[in-house]
């Protein structure tokens, strides 16, 4: 029994290795600044709200691919980067894979939120806040934005400091190949 315990584990350990392995090489273009763990982290489950004060956590979506996007709506550089991210969202979220945003600065308001997206002609993301800015905390940000990617088994295996395009053909090729293990 042992034995089994040992191999299955070996295995599990292997398959999240190889996943982010798989990114190594797709580090290019708007993707050169992905940072690809050897070996993935658990993604943290503290709790953000939606724009209705439901509490939620990355928990909520093990199973899917998912690109979390830590951002503020004063911050330039992500003002900039949301109509990409938007972009992604409309063209691959699906029943495998979700683009989440989360407004991860104490500053942020439902409100400020809903008017920038509003503003901004964003439709496919949705609005979720942490005003504890607990979740940036957990990841060891020190600036925004912040894109992690985290695998179906809710595994953190890469994140991308400052803004990118996340509707480029690299971006969707990193994807891809998280959604394809």
């Amino acid at each position: 029994m042992l034995r089994l315990i040992v191999l299955y584990t070996a295995l599990a350990l292997s398959a999240n290795i190889a996943a982010a392995a798989d990114l190594a090489p797709l580090r290019m273009g708007e993707m050169k600044k992905l940072a690809v763990f050897s070996a993935p982290l658990a993604a943290p489950t503290l709790p953000f709200t939606d724009e209705a004060g439901n509490s939620r956590s990355l928990a909520d979506y093990r199973g899917k691919v998912v690109l979390l996007n830590l951002w503020a709506t004063w911050c330039a550089p992500c003002r900039k980067e949301m109509p990409d991210i938007e972009a992604l969202a409309a063209s691959e979220n699906g029943a495998d894979f979700v683009v989440l945003t989360v407004a991860a600065s104490g500053r942020d308001t439902p409100q400020k939120v809903a008017s920038f997206f509003e503003r901004a002609g964003v439709t496919h993301l949705p609005r979720f806040i942490d005003a504890t800015e607990r979740l940036a905390r957990a990841f060891g940000l020190v600036g925004l934005p912040a894109t992690i990617l985290i695998d179906r088994r809710g595994q953190v295996v890469a994140q991308l400091m400052g803004p990118a395009d996340w509707s480029s053909p690299e971006a969707k090729a990193v994807i891809a190949a998280l959604r394809a293990n």
